[in-house]
């Protein structure tokens, strides 16, 4: 079975530094963990193994842990998922550079999600479910408010963003 990983802060400002090529014959190493390919710098693996999609996560962050020294979340989510993420999105008709995906690692609590929607940016717009936020900044990621950090911080539960580009070649690479 196809699996997509997605890897939280590698390779961002200078710090978690790993090589896509070193991490790749890290994994190759690992039983369970088959036809290893990864997606730029961002830490973006996709992988077949008959595991499920909690214990992948697991086996590849234990992996990085031992093989680089980081305590490196790892969100794992099979292509089907990746599709209804996008078919979903709120925000599909409007500049494709400017579409993010906020991928929740947990569901965030009620009371969290009414603090965040209770916020009001201009020119930024989101949509909170269960385990993505959809992100739309109407004048880019770079001059928007909002950010990945900001999204954790509020709903209190890790995630990591991926733009609309990187969303469609997962979904292809895990063909």
């Amino acid at each position: 079975m196809k699996h997509v990983c997605l890897l939280r802060g590698v390779n961002v400002s200078g710090s978690n530094k790993i090589k896509m090529a070193e991490l790749r014959e890290a994994l190759e190493s690992e039983v369970d963990l088959n036809n290893i390919q990864t997606y730029i710098q961002s830490g973006n693996i996709i992988l077949d193994s008959e595991l499920n999609k909690n214990e992948v996560s697991i086996k590849v962050h234990q992996c990085i842990k031992k093989s680089f020294g980081f305590d490196m979340p790892v969100l794992t989510l099979s292509q089907d998922e990746l599709k209804a993420i996008k078919s979903a999105n709120p925000y599909s008709d409007s500049d494709i550079k400017k579409q993010y995906f906020v991928f929740l690692f947990s569901i965030p609590e009620e009371e969290q999600i009414k603090k965040m929607n209770a916020l009001s940016y201009p020119n930024e717009e989101f949509t909170i479910t269960d385990s993505v936020v959809y992100y739309h900044p109407k004048e880019g990621y770079g001059k928007a408010k909002l950010s990945n950090n900001a999204f954790e911080n509020k709903l209190k539960v890790r995630a990591t963003a991926r733009n609309l580009n990187t969303l469609e070649t997962l979904i292809k690479l895990a063909q």
